[in-house]
């Protein structure tokens, strides 16, 4: 019996110090060092909440740029058994789980491929990516899409490159990954362009 009362005294200590105060400490520092990073990097518009930096969306119209193929399904309505695609679910984050082998997987991207236009194709436009929510795309990708965006809304393409530019991120510090293009700011900005 006198070994339970430290060992509780102990779980309980551990508990308040490690479940409780030091998340606590972490989510406050976080707060002041990146506030808009902990708050889960949402982009406004006018006041609202846009969506965020993190997490892609389904652009389907021909006036913005398309993100990467998405893989995230949901819930059949009518079959609760069965799955049915939802892109940039992000309720349902995942990859489709196809092997490269799968010819199901195959038989997508060459359909993608034959969709995408002239070769050659960055791996972007006919992949999806492990997550299914990308927010991302390369500039290659972009490039490929500037000249449906630009007569979708009536602008010179130079217009819509120089935009795109713009909102391209350079690797960090110049060689740390690719450069990327956010797919919703990059749809933002030429919301705002005339």
């Amino acid at each position: 019996m006198s070994i339970l009362r430290p060992a509780a005294t102990m779980v309980v200590g551990f508990t308040l110090l490690l479940g409780l105060a030091m998340p606590a400490a972490f989510t406050s520092l976080a707060w002041v060092v990146l506030p808009a990073e902990s708050g889960g990097s949402l982009i406004e518009r006018d006041g609202r909440v846009a969506g965020s930096a993190l997490i892609g969306q389904n652009f389907a119209s021909g006036r913005y740029f398309h993100p990467r193929p998405s893989a995230t399904t949901a819930p059949d309505p009518q079959d609760r058994t069965e799955t049915v695609n939802a892109p940039y679910n992000a309720a349902a984050s995942a990859t489709s789980q196809r092997a490269p082998s799968s010819q199901a997987l195959l038989d997508t991207v060459k359909e993608r491929v034959a969709e995408a236009g002239p070769a050659p194709v960055p791996a972007d436009v006919v992949t999806a990516s492990g997550s299914g929510l990308d927010p991302d795309i390369s500039p290659e990708n972009a490039a490929r899409q500037v000249a449906r965006v630009a007569q979708a809304r009536g602008l010179p393409e130079d217009r819509v490159r120089a935009v795109l530019a713009e909102n391209t991120t350079a690797p960090l510090l110049g060689f740390f990954g690719p450069a990327r293009v956010n797919v919703l700011r990059l749809n933002l900005a030429l919301d705002g362009t005339h």
